[in-house]
């Protein structure tokens, strides 16, 4: 079931860069957007199904689903190829997101490290093409993760570069990287 848009155009936004808060800013416009009474879902390309504070925060968000359909960091086979498994896991991301897409059931949705799984191989640069070509005028899309392609960012409406200023030498942290 469709409702009606607070807006007829959606946009196409790119957060990218060597910085953290790609995934963070998509969230922060997937909470705004609850807060209007849209759905947004992100897939996953990377993270597994491990849980991530924002996994379980979004049972908490209404209008908010989140799929987790990667398989964690990116192995790669003697030859240097990604292993098969980790491509098979970007591709099924990639149908998933277009089920989603064609559904009409979310306004918004965000596509969460698909960049790296560009760049790592488990992805063809005609495979999302083909997707964004199908993108309804109405949905807002948001692709993340460090290393846009050249193209996607000339292709995009709104593209924000995260820069590494100060990194802290600590592990991963609960609430602030997962």
């Amino acid at each position: 079931m469709q409702h009606k848009l607070p807006y007829t155009k959606g946009i196409v936004i790119v957060y990218t860069g060597s910085g953290k808060g790609k995934t963070t800013a998509a969230l922060g416009l997937a909470l705004r957007a609850s807060g209007h009474g849209m759905r947004t879902a992100m897939i996953q390309f990377i993270k597994a199904t491990t849980p991530t504070g924002e996994v379980s925060a979004a049972h908490n968000v209404p209008g908010l689903e989140i799929l987790p359909l990667g398989k964690g960091f990116v192995q790669t086979t003697t030859d240097g190829k990604p292993a098969p498994q980790h491509v098979a896991a970007a591709k099924k991301a990639l149908h998933v997101a277009l089920q989603r897409m064609r559904s009409g059931e979310c306004e918004m949705l965000i596509l969460d490290e698909v960049n790296v799984a560009l760049s790592r191989g488990l992805l063809d640069d005609s495979e999302l093409q083909s997707f964004l070509k199908q993108r309804p005028p109405a949905l807002t899309l948001i692709l993340t993760g460090r290393g846009a392609p050249e193209w996607l960012v000339n292709l995009a409406d709104l593209v924000t570069e995260m820069r590494v200023i100060k990194f802290p030498s600590l592990k991963a942290q609960p609430g602030i990287e997962y």
